[in-house]
């Protein structure tokens, strides 16, 4: 049976917003990964690891995910903590 997580993506380090994290993402995971004997990178011929799809919410992910028999993991998300100060409390020391 295929196994999925879904989470909602961090922002990356080099973005100040928050533009693309409002989505949920279902990311299948390799079944049954092997060693390229040549490279020795990891491959596998499952193409599902291939695909990440996208969802408004974290319901349709789910009902999704149910609906097709995927086994899933569900990681909620940490609360960020914001801290609001001014520039010039850069300078206070």
């Amino acid at each position: 049976m295929k196994k999925a997580k879904i989470y909602k993506p961090n922002k990356t380090a080099t973005q100040s917003g928050l533009g693309k994290t409002n989505k949920w993402i279902l990311e299948f995971e390799t079944q049954d990964p092997t060693k390229n004997p040549l490279m020795g990178w990891e491959s596998s011929s499952d193409t599902y690891t291939e695909l990440k799809m996208e969802f408004s919410t974290k319901e349709l992910a789910i009902n999704y995910a149910k609906k097709k028999k995927i086994d899933f993991e569900l990681i909620e998300p940490k609360k960020r903590k914001i801290i609001k100060k001014s520039y010039a409390d850069n300078f206070l020391n």
